[in-house]
This record gives structure tokens, C-alpha cells and sequence, in this order.
């Protein structure tokens, strides 16, 4: 399993216009996802591919404005 640190310098290879300071805000679990998507995106896409949602996130979120 990688440490919190391991993770943001493997995202930081992917992504690396994302600010170290805004990863560290995330904790272990969030890291993890984000690298996970940040991996599939680098593989090709096609019938195949396919990403599947968590359990526990909603399939639809809507934003208000501000006011």
C-alpha cells in the first residue's frame, strides 16, 4: 500500500500542474481514487475500457451558483 506521500508524487507524475499543497487536503482514500482515475485515462480507450462508478458516489451532482 502506498504512503500519502508515495501517492501525491505518483500523481504529480501524471498530473503535474497539480499543486502539492491541494493533494495534501485529501486523505489516503481520496488520493488513491484520484491516481486510479488518473491511471485509466493513460490507457487506450475503446470497447473495452470502461471505468466503474463507487458504490458510494452519486451517478448524477448538480451545482447551484452563487449567489
Amino acid at each position: 500500500m502506498l504512503e500519502k506521500t508515495q501517492l501525491i508524487a505518483s500523481i504529480q507524475q501524471i498530473n503535474p500542474s497539480v499543486p502539492v499543497q491541494w493533494l495534501e487536503s485529501f486523505d489516503h482514500v481520496e488520493l488513491r481514487s484520484y491516481l486510479d482515475r488518473l491511471e485509466l485515462t493513460r490507457k487506450p480507450r475503446g470497447g473495452r475500457s470502461a471505468w466503474i462508478r463507487p458504490a458510494d458516489t452519486r451517478a448524477v451532482v448538480t451545482r447551484r451558483p452563487a449567489a
